[in-house]
């Protein structure tokens, strides 16, 4: 399903948080949304599932407009895996799952078998059903970010919104994370810090700066040396991965980078 974002404005009393913002998120691709601290990606992001509403703008899940839709239609579409959480009680691994089928259903109705074997498939796909019956408070910051996917993954939504899904977490744990997000061939947005890991994983990458969308399109047309110095202050160059060949995202401090000598 194809998320687009036309004209988006947030405004926070007389600050202007996003201006204008435009994003396109083709059907089965990872599109990622770069920029530095501050810069407003997770704003945008907020926008596309509902957690703030912008001033002006338009944002399509499909055909419909999300902020025309009701919570429970939003939430048939698009799936969430947010920075923040309230899950540190004694909810088990089991019933956080469970909540990805709330979407599905109306006041009253009670959970079904059908309902348990979608969750357990969750779990298994994000490989913590040894986990089912643990506290969710007790597991590693890896293990609740999978968790959480499988929520995400239990509501059945075509589309995935990610906010820094690697926060916290250990290298290995990111990749793995990273890994298992790629392969799920779901429309996937994420707000991304780490800009290798958006080479790597992402088909498109959506740079904001200031609130703007400065330029979207393949990671390799948007994370141009030039325009990285400009935007993030550091040189840089994409190359081949000595261990797996793909694109590799490199930097360094620009006082560190040697100059061609004038002699």
């Amino acid at each position: 399903m194809k998320v687009v974002v036309e004209g988006v404005q947030v405004r926070i009393d007389d600050t202007v948080i996003i201006d204008r913002a435009d994003l396109v998120a083709e059907p089965g691709c990872v599109t990622g949304v770069i920029g530095p601290n501050g810069s407003g990606k997770s704003t945008l992001l907020r926008c596309l599932y509902r957690a703030l509403k912008p001033s002006a703008g338009t944002v399509y899940i499909g055909q419909k407009d999300v902020w025309r839709a009701g919570a429970r239609q939003a939430g048939l579409r698009t799936a969430v895996v947010a920075q923040d959480h309230d899950l540190d009680n004694d909810y088990s691994v089991r019933e956080v799952v469970a909540m990805g089928r709330l979407p599905h259903k109306r006041l009253l109705d009670r959970e079904t078998r059908a309902d348990r074997v979608i969750a357990d498939e969750a779990l298994a796909r994000v490989r913590m059903s040894w986990a089912a019956d643990r506290v969710f408070a007790t597991l590693s910051g890896g293990e609740r970010q999978r968790v959480l996917v499988a929520r995400a993954l239990t509501q059945q939504a075509p589309v995935l919104l990610l906010d820094e899904p690697t926060n916290h977490l250990d290298i290995g744990a990111q990749l793995e994370l990273l890994d298992l997000v790629r392969d799920l061939g779901l429309t996937t947005v994420a707000a991304l810090h780490d800009l290798d890991h958006a080479t790597t994983y992402c088909d498109r990458l959506v740079l904001v700066h200031g609130g703007r969308v400065v330029v979207s399109g393949p990671p390799a047309d948007v994370l141009v040396p030039e325009r990285v110095a400009e935007v993030f202050g550091v040189e840089s160059a994409v190359v081949p991965h000595p261990l797996t060949g793909r694109p590799h995202f490199v930097t360094a401090s620009r006082t560190r980078v040697p100059r061609p000598s004038t002699g």
